[in-house]
């Protein structure tokens, strides 16, 4: 990497996401040229010729031929700890989606390869980049709050619920879904360890697929180690658009985060008042998403740790893992750093489009 010249950035995933993050490295992100795709799709092929870049089909063709300096890492889930090894081992820095691993042995692995080759690795937990939740966590780190003594955290898809039920795997809900609000209920809670989980979940939109496995409305509720109690929420199916909220009462006063709306803007008419919604998480934590990925750029850049280590992402899987683990037994799971009560092994996720 020559200093001042823009980082060459590769990105593993055309999906849905993928070609999200794709559209804004190339046209927003400072310091960084997106030149080259790797999917085994034509979707690469699309991709690539929209933007002028290169194509590849698999990640080991591109660091054979093409000298990129960082990876996004946008596969589907189960393959993501390979993909960071394989390009930690390349001394190429790594942002890679949520979730990073799926069993905790592999997010030992991703974390260890990455310490091992010095690079830079950065998870996609985008609420941390919300304003909303950005400005709460830095209030609750001023000691604004006080102690923090109730959390809560959903993540509400929008619906009606238009996949396959039949094809998406039993724990998606809580390794793919409620990661993200995992991580955040720790974020809001920054001096604290998450110490015990209890799971409840569901299928309440598609009843008929309950005996497949598939689950699609769940609650997790999570003691923390300072004593504070947080709830998280998921459901697949929400009318009226992408809903993602947050909220944190302490000993001095309460704060909430996240709207639903696109806009500040409320109509009032005949017929009532009404707003906007979004119907993508592109489209409500478009800002979040652009900022994760400067932030990826700029620790890169600059030598300044990763704003999202593999640990932080360990520590949700850990919870994840737990509140699979709670809903199997029908009891609350205790959790600790190296607890294997919580490290189902053998579960993996995959989630079209992450």
């Amino acid at each position: 990497m020559t200093p001042n010249k823009p980082l060459r950035v590769a990105l593993i995933g055309a999906g849905r996401i993928g070609s999200s993050h794709a559209r804004i490295l190339a046209h927003r992100v400072v310091g960084a040229d997106l030149v080259a795709v790797v999917d085994p799709t034509p979707s690469a092929e699309h991709l690539a010729t929209e933007l002028g870049i290169v194509a590849y089909a698999t990640a080991a063709e591109l660091f054979d031929h093409d000298p990129v300096d960082a990876v996004i890492i946008t596969t589907p889930a189960r393959t993501h700890a390979d993909l960071v090894v394989e390009a930690a081992a390349k001394g190429v820095h790594v942002f890679v989606e949520k979730p990073m691993a799926v069993t905790l042995n592999d997010a030992e692995r991703a974390i260890a390869a990455a310490r091992a080759a010095d690079v830079v690795l950065q998870v996609g937990f985008n609420r941390r980049f919300a304003a909303g939740f950005a400005a709460a966590r830095r209030r609750i780190e001023a000691g604004d709050i006080g102690q923090p003594q109730l959390l809560r955290s959903l993540t509400r898809d929008p619906g009606p619920y238009a996949g396959d039920p039949y094809t998406v795997p039993q724990w998606t809900i809580f390794l793919e879904t409620l990661i993200h609000d995992f991580d955040t209920l720790c974020y809001l809670n920054p001096s604290a360890r998450p110490v015990e989980v209890t799971a409840h979940a569901d299928c309440l939109v598609v009843p008929e697929a309950f005996d497949s496995g598939f689950l699609d409305t769940a609650t997790v509720t999570i003691r923390f180690d300072n004593g504070a109690l947080a709830t998280a929420e998921a459901s697949f199916s929400a009318v009226y658009g992408y809903d993602v909220r947050g909220e944190v009462f302490g000993s001095h006063g309460m704060m909430t985060m996240g709207d639903i709306r696109a806009t500040d803007m409320t109509f009032y008419g005949a017929g009532g008042q009404s707003s906007a919604t979004s119907r993508a998480d592109t489209e409500l934590l478009y800002d979040a998403y652009l900022s994760e990925l400067q932030s990826f750029v700029d620790a890169i850049t600059t030598g300044r740790p990763s704003a999202v280590p593999g640990e932080a992402a360990r520590t949700a899987l850990t919870i994840a893992l737990g509140a699979i683990r709670s809903v199997e037994l029908g009891e609350s799971v205790a959790l600790s750093s190296s607890n294997s009560t919580a490290s189902t092994t053998g579960v993996h996720a995959e989630k079209e489009g992450i």
